[in-house]
């Protein structure tokens, strides 16, 4: 793997290093949120991103995950990819153990209730209980079925899930470094509310076409300035991290 920007520092680079970029700064909170798309910007292909995905892309999403706090996905995300929490291997236990985190993150779903039933694997196949951010109009007998499957229920907004209150409960428990995995919706919502530090973005060496939508869906918002931190090369595929914070890590 190439580094290719900041082009001072221009080089191949090894895996401590790689790790070194991808570790989240010691803040109150950063939030990270991760993407592939294709050279032509699809989002997805046949409704799934894993087809856009490359094993430099799988690498440092592996990264994100591993030195996050908390993963952070959308509802309907979680369960058209069927994410089912983090299951570790070895190298993720050594890796987290070394910079001092609990051996398994929990996983966040932000969801107003229509798109997560109880049984979904990301609350039932996860090693840790799951952490449902939802709002007070979700009826309590779903609000009681996600809790009864294993999970918590954190309740942040009325009538739908306030971002910055269900960032600031993981904040409160200890959970600061946020891994955020998608999807388009949660991913513009978050923007919106000025939530975000960090996106991470890969660019896969495919033409997808087609109907794919973009990374951030939402009512219009009033763009946001990014500094580009740092970008590397491998096998075609482009990787790169922008900061919408202009002090973060580099």
């Amino acid at each position: 793997m190439h580094l290719i920007w900041p082009a001072e520092r221009a080089r191949p680079i090894d895996d401590d290093e790689l790790e070194r970029l991808y570790t989240s700064p010691d803040r109150e909170r950063w939030l990270a949120v991760n993407f592939v798309a294709s050279a032509d910007g699809a989002v997805e292909i046949g409704g799934l991103a894993r087809p856009l995905s490359t094993p430099p892309d799988r690498k440092v999403l592996r990264l994100g995950s591993d030195l996050a706090d908390v993963l952070l996905i959308g509802a309907t995300t979680a369960m058209v990819e069927g994410f089912r929490g983090v299951h570790p291997d070895q190298d993720t236990l050594d890796r987290r153990r070394r910079h001092g985190l609990a051996d398994v993150p929990p996983t966040a779903v932000v969801t107003t209730g229509r798109s997560l039933p109880p049984d979904a694997p990301v609350i039932t196949r996860a090693r840790v209980p799951t952490l449902v951010l939802t709002c007070a109009s979700v009826p309590v007998p779903t609000r009681r079925a996600w809790q009864e499957a294993g999970a918590e229920v954190v309740v942040a907004g009325e009538d739908t899930v306030d971002l910055a209150a269900a960032v600031a409960a993981l904040t409160r428990r200890g959970l600061r470094r946020i891994d955020c995995e998608g999807g388009p919706h949660l991913f513009g919502a978050l923007t919106g509310a000025g939530l975000v530090d960090e996106l991470r973005l890969t660019v896969s060496p495919l033409l997808a076409a087609g109907p794919a939508g973009r990374i951030a869906t939402s009512p219009l918002v009033r763009p946001t300035d990014l500094h580009l931190a740092t970008a590397l090369a491998e096998d075609g595929t482009l990787l790169l991290r922008y900061l919408t914070r202009p002090d973060g890590p580099r």
